[in-house]
């Protein structure tokens, strides 16, 4: 079975471990109302889909009676 001779150093270490790190969020911009949207999701603010250019869920106003 294979050991290790040499303990491997934390720079090495790093080395290898250095495309692990977490990338950053990308946002978007709704069109319709400039809320910060993440790509390909609908905003939860006004229901538009920035990738397909239409509403895909129809926000209901409250009617004052």
């Amino acid at each position: 079975m294979a050991v290790p001779k040499r303990r491997t150093s934390k720079a090495r270490q790093g080395k290898r471990r250095s495309h692990l790190h977490l990338k950053v969020r990308q946002n978007t911009y709704c069109i319709r109302c400039g809320e910060a949207v993440r790509p390909h999701i609908i905003c939860s603010n006004c229901g538009w889909h920035n990738t397909q250019g239409r509403e895909a869920v129809v926000l209901e106003e409250a009617e004052e009676s």
